[in-house]
């Protein structure tokens, strides 16, 4: 006969991840709540021209600073159990909460938290002190941002203003869609430094192209018809 004890301990344990993993959730349910009222604001800079963007930062700003107060309460409970072991829980809201700060970033927010004011987006040191997290933790069991996190977020955002570019020649902005090409092929040439393991990233990276091309043709069309100045495509 077997021992009903040994049963009832794993149910037991059972039990406890299950709790873990509800206590988990219920904050990441806020988080993703709150993520999805930041990325409407967002959206507004869509249909914004550039130089009255500063109300929409300001209110998305506001937005992000109720994220990473979900983020602290998230830190807070796993950093008590085994990261990887609950990692997916929050994995997928926090790679679009870090996409909105870095979109933040380069419409013009979140100056103080770049490493210079001519910096067009935060690099994951700078995300991780916004945060009030750490990143890439080798040594330590702990919830942190990791590098796999980071780059995916980086990859939404490029995708996202490729959108952008097409967006504000709607608006009569004819130089953002140039400045976007610029940006967004000096980030393709850095992805293509890398030498990525990752199945899941390497596979969202190497459509980073279609995006570039996808602005090179709004810049091409702005300069057939002349609406740029000579020398200023991509």
């Amino acid at each position: 006969m077997i021992d009903r004890a040994i049963f009832e301990s794993l149910q037991t344990k059972i039990d406890q991840e299950t709790a873990v993993r509800d206590e988990l959730k219920d904050i990441v349910q806020n988080l993703a709540r709150k993520g999805r009222s930041t990325q409407a604001t967002l959206a507004r800079a869509h249909s914004t021209p550039a130089a009255q963007l500063d109300p929409v930062l300001a209110d998305v700003t506001k937005e992000l600073l109720a994220q990473k107060d979900e983020i602290t309460r998230l830190k807070a409970v796993a950093d008590k159990h085994p990261f990887y072991k609950y990692n997916g829980v929050w994995s997928r809201d926090l790679q679009s909460l870090v996409t909105s700060i870095e979109l933040t970033a380069w419409l013009g927010g979140l100056t103080e938290y770049k490493s210079s004011p001519e910096a067009s987006f935060l690099t994951m040191e700078e995300v991780g002190r916004f945060l009030g997290v750490p990143v890439n933790l080798k040594d330590e069991d702990a919830f942190h941002l990791t590098l796999e996190e980071y780059l995916l977020a980086l990859v939404s955002m490029i995708e996202e203003l490729a959108r952008l570019a097409v967006n504000s020649v709607t608006l009569g902005d004819y130089h953002r869609p140039t400045q976007i090409g610029a940006f967004i092929k000096d980030l393709f040439n850095g992805f293509q430094l890398l030498n990525l393991k990752n199945d899941v990233l390497r596979k969202r990276s190497d459509g980073i192209k279609y995006s570039v091309k996808k602005v090179e043709d709004v810049v091409y069309d702005l300069s057939l018809r002349n609406l740029i100045p000579k020398g200023q495509g991509v």
